[in-house]
């Protein structure tokens, strides 16, 4: 939120939603074994080897964190695609989930919960029912 909260950035937000993501990936732990530390290609490969044209890197890597706005690319194919930054990616993105994202409809069960809760607080604070539909 920007000024207080008279202003919004939906690029922002999505930018902050793709970070609490990688957040809470990391904090949720990340699996240790021989395995998934490819200690075998290690030991294989050397100190000094190419890891990233080995089958199990290729197999391993996608399960790590997944952003779907970060760049990871390398440089030379991000300056070949005109450099797009972070802001850029979300703002485009926000765009078109406004455009396009069609929510599904709340279940009667809680529609009736969320009307309980707002009568409720109306007859808490002794004000008129609201005239909004749930």
């Amino acid at each position: 939120m920007l000024e207080s909260g008279v202003t919004f950035d939906y690029g922002q937000l999505l930018m902050d939603c793709e970070f609490a993501r990688l957040i809470k990936f990391a904090l949720g732990g990340i699996p240790v074994s021989d395995e998934l530390l490819m200690t075998d290609d290690i030991h294989a490969v050397g100190s000094h080897g190419d890891f990233l044209s080995l089958d199990s890197t290729y197999r391993y890597m996608r399960s790590q964190s997944q952003p779907k706005l970060i760049d990871r690319r390398v440089r030379d194919d991000w300056e070949a695609e005109g450099c797009g930054d972070l802001y850029r990616t979300a703002t485009a993105a926000a765009r078109q989930l406004l455009a396009d994202h069609r929510p599904e409809p709340l279940s009667d069960e809680t529609l009736a919960a969320l009307r309980a809760i707002v009568e409720s607080t109306e007859r808490e604070l002794g004000v008129e029912p609201a005239a909004v539909a749930f």
